[in-house]
């Protein structure tokens, strides 16, 4: 019997007070299927290690978010903040890391990769404003490099988005609240032919609290034609997004504080920026009982302009610093793998999984020199073509009713071909990394499982810095970078369930990168950071306390240091969250009620290397109520940041200048937290 029917098997024969409300339905192939009602999933039996999971799309819908990035929070220690306008991509906070906007937190949504290689502002960026939380199915997240079967960018962690092929329910939503907001959105499915067509649109207008509002406008859709089910059938998706704003982005406190700007003004009022993307992507499921076959394949194409200024008049007193960030790139990929069930191996049934993937970046971009989004100079314009391709194969194997394992070893291999205005800076350059990794399960008595997690990961840097021989901004001489940079990892964790209706993980990791090499966007340079060394803990408890009230908590806390000390400048890593946390009372279908409050700590972290300069912990509540008010009709209130708190989305220590100051001041820059807000919706179901 394989791991997971042994797990089911096992929650069958359990007391009915551990398993309150559990359906387990058996399919035609022989696989089981469970249901959880009014309860998470278990994960024993099914998970490798203490920190994966999976969330329903009724989770994640009794979720408070303010943009739709902020699902990711699902993830425990997860953070998601906005230090721009709304349509730029969101900041990410994982494991001791400042992700910047997603390096090391590898994202999928419908198989389709998110991260975007070589992109003009930030290695790895990740936007997710295309997402429609109507038609979510399920969100899957883990962390470390514990896994084969994930690559670039899955260091501090992955989470995978999944769309649903039907709908039980066609809805339409109308939204509106403070700060010029509104959102309306339809979703709906309909059986054609011998399969279904799903399609949703979206439109979202917002402004913000800023001075001069956001003017955030989104138009968005999915069409999607599926047939069978999702693990026997295949799908075709087309989606669409574009989005215009304004940015007000972080300001530097001197200015607050002398009362020169207020908390929501901007320095540079003409900052903003457009974006757009759309896709076409196919997969294709055949599960029996003896294999699992998947095969899928994707054309995305993204456009990008962004203007930012975070240095008003340091460089150019006359124009002002603002640059301009174009990015026009058709990203195409495919993947494949195959799963042979229960072969045998030294005299043990063991499943082998063999696959495949590669992925091609065409990508135009550059960096300007602008006076209100208006080109003064050209600072560099490149063409990187990005291609890599990847090989795995993993182990799955039960050794005894209380041990199994999974073995895997990965190797990818990328080219960087890279044409830039610059001669110096044109040529090609390759890179290959073998990656190998290893989980133990133990479940030493029932309920209960031990992991113990090995394995090294990797990111790529940007294309341009692996072929780079002088800074495109200064002219001076740079040395190039490598292509990928290693991370290895090791994690302890627990997961239990033997407390009824309560689900707990705890883990210890750590996790070393050889070096912190990043793209740094807003100067058109590469930095070479030092070799780094984070370990921390992460709690996660989810109680049911009754069929419609649940309680979770999680909490994490990360140690990260510069490997290589130097007294004189410090070992700290800028920006390193320490600790995190979040504290959630739900309640589901108690009677005509739902909602939830989520408190959410965002703790503090050193700005400097030496540590002089730290930036201030935050607790922010957010929360809704809803009200069915007929089988079919839903009214429901979200209010975010409820006590109205003063507290910062992110906070940097660098130097500016502003108008009419001699010189550059060396200053902490933040970003406000949006103020108190109310949004009232209307969710109408048929």
């Amino acid at each position: 019997m394989s791991s997971v029917r042994s797990h089911y098997a096992s929650l069958l024969a359990a007391p009915a007070l551990l398993v309150p409300f559990v359906t387990v339905h058996a399919e035609p192939t022989g696989l089981l299927t469970v249901t959880v009602e009014a309860s998470r999933t278990s994960q024993l039996g099914l998970a490798d290690s203490a920190n994966q999971g999976s969330i329903t799309g009724r989770e994640l819908e009794l979720r408070t978010v303010y943009r739709p990035a902020e699902i990711l929070e699902a993830t425990p220690g997860l953070i998601v903040g906005q230090h721009s306008g709304e349509g730029k991509a969101s900041q990410y906070y994982l494991r001791g890391f400042n992700l910047d906007h997603g390096t090391d937190l590898a994202t999928y949504v419908d198989d389709m990769p998110v991260n975007q290689r070589s992109h003009a502002h930030g290695q790895g960026w990740t936007d997710l404003n295309f997402l429609i939380p109507e038609v979510v199915g399920r969100m899957d997240y883990s962390k470390g490099p514990y896994s084969a079967r994930l690559g670039d960018f899955a260091s501090a962690g992955s989470v995978t988005v999944n769309y649903a092929n039907r709908l039980s329910d066609s809805v339409f939503t109308i939204s509106g609240g403070q700060n010029a907001y509104g959102r309306a959105a339809l979703a709906a499915s309909s059986e054609i032919g011998s399969g279904s067509l799903l399609y949703a649109l979206e439109s979202v207008h917002n402004n913000g609290p800023y001075t001069r509002g956001d003017n955030y406008r989104k138009a968005n859709g999915v069409l999607r034609y599926s047939v069978g089910p999702a693990s026997n059938g295949w799908s075709v998706t087309a989606m669409a997004y574009r989005g215009q704003w304004n940015s007000t982005d972080q300001i530097p406190l001197r200015a607050v504080q002398d009362g020169s700007i207020g908390r929501f003004d901007a320095i540079d009022n003409t900052d903003g920026g457009r974006s757009a993307r759309s896709s076409l992507s196919a997969t294709w499921r055949s599960t029996t009982a003896e294999a699992a076959a998947k095969l899928n394949a994707y054309v995305i194409r993204n456009r990008l302009d962004l203007f930012s200024d975070f240095t008003y008049y340091m460089d150019d007193p006359v124009n002002g610093d603002q640059f301009g960030q174009p990015d026009r790139r058709v990203t195409s990929g495919f993947g494949a793998s195959h799963t042979w069930r229960d072969v045998p191996v030294l005299g043990l049934a063991g499943d082998w999984t063999l696959g495949l993937t590669g992925q091609n970046d065409n990508v135009f971009n550059g960096l300007n020199h602008t006076r209100a989004q208006q080109v003064l100079s050209a600072t560099r314009q490149d063409h990187i073509v990005e291609s890599s391709a990847a090989l795995y194969v993993e182990n799955a194997t039960r050794w005894t009713d209380k041990l199994r394992s999974v073995a895997g070893v990965r190797t990818d291999r990328y080219r960087f071909d890279v044409k830039s205005n610059l001669a110096d800076n044109s040529g090609t350059a390759s890179a290959q990394l073998v990656s190998p990794s290893l989980s133990l399960i133990l479940s030493p008595f029932a309920q209960t499982e031990l992991y113990l997690n090995l394995g090294k990961g990797f990111h790529s840097n940007d294309g341009r810095g692996t072929v780079a021989k002088v800074d495109a901004k200064t002219g001076e001489a740079v040395t190039p970078v490598p292509g990928l940079v290693q991370s290895r990892g090791q994690e302890v964790g627990l997961r239990t369930e033997l407390i009824p209706r309560m689900q707990t993980s705890l883990s210890l990791y750590r996790l070393d990168f050889d070096s912190e090499l990043t793209y740094i966007g807003d100067s058109g340079t590469t930095e070479a950071g030092r070799p780094s060394r984070r370990y921390g803990v992460e709690i996660s408890n989810y109680y049911k306390v009754l069929p419609w009230l649940s309680f979770d908590v999680d909490a994490a806390y990360a140690h990260a240091r510069s490997r290589d000390h130097d007294a004189l400048a410090g070992d700290y890593i800028e920006d390193a969250v320490e600790g995190v946390g979040q504290l959630a009372l739900t309640v589901d279908k108690y009677g005509p009620w739902s909602g939830a409050l989520r408190l959410r700590y965002f703790g503090p972290r050193p700005l400097t290397a030496d540590n002089r300069v730290r930036s201030r912990s935050s607790f922010t509540l957010n929360g809704h109520v809803a009200y069915q008010l007929t089988p079919k009709l839903r009214l429901s209130l979200e209010a975010f940041n409820i006590a109205n708190r003063k507290v910062s989305a992110i906070d940097y220590f660098y130097s500016s200048q502003l108008r009419g100051e001699a010189a550059p001041v060396d200053d902490v820059h933040f970003h406000p937290s949006e103020s108190r807000s109310l949004r009232a919706t209307l969710i109408a179901n048929w």
